[in-house]
């Protein structure tokens, strides 16, 4: 062929400029799209020898190169595939936006099995993010066809000619420029590849010239030194070592699920998100009809409720990675979740990184929710006692979609489980509210944190009443959404309105001992807007509580979290109920006493003793609070030593 030189064709208007500097986000997502391309070619190169129409060796072994050449500053990504002719690059390289992808989809649509990755034609142009000049050098697989050899400087005008690669194939040679010398390097582009192209269904190889240099001069030293000392060198030295593909081409989620094995898929789950904690349980999803859909998504353990509050689920496409938890495909509360999810049907924009609104991803998303909501459903009636033991780990995520996803909701509500602060054992809210239907009907006691609030779980305890366990942040929104889907159900934590838990006892002697115990307090408290009931709990050894309403707590708590609280004063304040024990010996001692010495000390300290199991004091309380314990114990010591004189 003659050399022809002319101007790059654009289809709409010269985006070339645009194309080099911001259709893609990040720079190194060059080598994603050159190796695509290669594995594209060998996949149409698959499919024409499959159906007659292109003729190749006998069990080719198809890859792709990717060398290095740090001296030269030049990075060259081969394949052995379809390769082109001058007029198919002509057409796909010159005219930018002519995705030759496209064109081979539809030709053999009716037949074709073999992924083939490129939709826009625009993924060859990254290339010039990081080169001041692009060759090509490529030779048809049909038979008779003339080698090409192209050049572009990322200007829009490009040299062509005959060229003299001798094997079918394509190599794409990258002259580096500044920007482009990191890439250079073993490690980094290792990484890269890694990242982008870890699944793709045709081997990749990595090889940098340099070291490759390096090991020849090593393995040259050696060879000398023991002939020197009349040595032989060792065969392992001898013998080049067996360069292995930087790729797996089988993932594990093309694999059937039956014929996967609990240590492949923790195997899998170790190696792609590094995490050394074992998965709870995960999810193979594998969906051929209305869309192809195939991936794992696992249940991580977590240390704490706040490790890792956002996951991370890879997003592929024909095995090309295109981005991390891309929130239009995984349902927002799915994102705390780990896993690879691969959709050939994703329609991507142009840049093969981000999607397109399409009715299809809302389609995806929905059967993603439906699939996790029916594996909590499995566990749940199928694997009960494994389902408990990983609820403590689990709960955020589904309370959590059940606030975001009205469906999601109806399909697992009847999986949520409760925990029972009184028996440690796990129930549901129907099975909580039919044991209680004798005693509190429709009304739900909770904890909130089960060591602070150990003194009112043992009141609860006492009166024959059970508990339940919510102690995330996640658990007020989710309790009022429960409320609201429960006509007539109230959460209740186990410090408000205890009036719902103790028994009545004799009104007429709790009214004087109550009138008696309002005028002791207010008066040692300096606090006449203190309100005061007198109970008998059942209890001896619990002296006095504070009770809080619900309505109240909530609100404070709400308030709290908006960093509100300056509003409302300190914690408690006016809506406090000083609940006191007339069988406690010193609450006893304290109303029946003619003396009033030591009655504003005791008063003070216990209230404070009341306020420490209901939260944490404040500094000035605290200080105050030690202060009086340490003059209650010096007056004990003082009436010790005089009854001993």
């Amino acid at each position: 062929m003659t050399q022809e030189k002319g101007s790059l064709s654009i289809n709409s208007e010269n985006i070339f400029p645009i194309i080099k500097k911001w259709l893609y986000s990040d720079q190194d997502i060059f080598i994603r799209e050159l190796i695509s391309n290669g594995v594209d070619a060998i996949a149409k190169l698959r499919k024409l020898a499959s159906l007659g129409e292109a003729t190749v060796e006998e069990n080719p072994e198809y890859r792709v190169d990717v060398v290095l050449n740090p001296e030269d500053k030049l990075i060259t990504i081969t394949d052995n595939g379809i390769g082109m002719t001058d007029e198919e690059v002509k057409k796909y390289i010159n005219q930018i936006a002519f995705s030759g992808a496209a064109e081979f989809m539809e030709k053999y649509k009716e037949s074709s099995e073999d992924p083939i990755i490129g939709h826009f034609g625009l993924g060859f142009y990254s290339a010039f993010m990081v080169s001041t000049l692009v060759e090509i050098d490529t030779l048809s697989h049909q038979q008779g066809a003339t080698p090409v050899h192209w050049s572009c400087d990322g200007g829009s005008e490009y040299s062509m000619e005959e060229g003299t690669r001798a094997e079918r194939g394509t190599t794409i040679t990258l002259h580096v420029n500044e920007d482009g010398e990191k890439y250079l390097n073993t490690w980094e582009m290792r990484t890269i590849i890694e990242k982008y192209c870890s699944f793709m269904p045709v081997p990749i190889y990595l090889t940098n010239l340099e070291d490759e240099k390096r090991k020849a001069e090593e393995a040259a030293k050696k060879a000398e030194e023991a002939a020197k000392e009349g040595k032989e060198t060792p065969p392992a030295e001898t013998v080049p070592e067996e360069p292995k593909p930087l790729n797996e081409v089988s993932p594990l989620w093309l694999k059937n699920p039956n014929d996967c094995t609990d240590d492949e898929y923790k195997e899998f789950y170790r190696k792609v998100f590094m995490d050394y904690k074992e998965p709870l349980f995960w999810i193979h999803l594998n969906m051929d009809y209305p869309f192809n859909l195939k991936g794992i998504l696992y249940f991580p353990k977590l240390g704490n409720e706040f490790e890792s509050a956002e996951g991370q689920v890879k997003l592929y496409c024909n095995q090309v990675f295109v981005a991390d938890n891309v929130k239009e495909i995984i349902p927002e509360f799915l994102l705390l979740l780990k896993g690879a999810i691969d959709c050939p049907d994703i329609p991507l924009n142009v840049s093969r990184s981000f999607l397109q609104n399409d009715k299809q991803v809302q389609k995806i998303s929905e059967y993603i929710t439906r699939k996790v909501a029916d594996k909590l459903k499995q566990l749940y009636t199928n694997e009960r006692e494994n389902y408990e033991k990983f609820w403590g780990d689990i709960h955020p995520f589904i309370k959590y979609g059940c606030l975001r996803n009205e469906k999601f909701l109806e399909r697992v509500q009847d999986s949520i489980i409760y925990k029972s602060a009184v028996t440690g054992a796990y129930t549901t809210l129907p099975d909580y509210l039919e044991a209680a239907k004798e005693t509190h009907e429709n009304k739900v006691f909770y904890t909130t944190d089960p060591r602070q609030q150990a003194q009112y779980i043992k009141v609860i305890k006492d009166q024959g009443f059970d508990a339940l366990e919510l102690t995330t942040t996640i658990d007020p929104p989710f309790i009022s959404m429960v409320e609201s889907k429960n006509e007539g159900v109230k959460f209740l934590r186990v410090d408000a309105d205890l009036n719902e838990i103790l028994k009545e006892s004799d009104a007429e002697e709790d009214k004087k001992a109550q009138e008696k115990a309002e005028k002791l307090f207010k008066k040692a408290l300096n606090n006449d807007k203190l309100k005061v009931r007198v109970e008998s709990l059942k209890d001896e050894s619990i002296s006095a509580m504070i009770e809080l309403s619900e309505q109240s707590r909530r609100m404070q708590d709400m308030m709290k979290m908006y960093g509100s609280m300056g509003m409302m004063g300190m914690p408690g304040g006016e809506d406090e109920i000083l609940v006191l024990n007339k069988k406690n010996p010193l609450v006893a001692h304290l109303l029946e006493s003619k003396k009033d010495d030591t009655a504003a000390l005791l008063a003070n300290q216990l209230y404070d003793l009341a306020r420490l199991s209901h939260r944490p004091l404040e500094a000035e309380e605290l200080n105050g609070f030690i202060a009086r314990s340490q003059e209650l114990m010096r007056q004990l010591v003082d009436k010790v030593d005089d009854s001993s004189k």
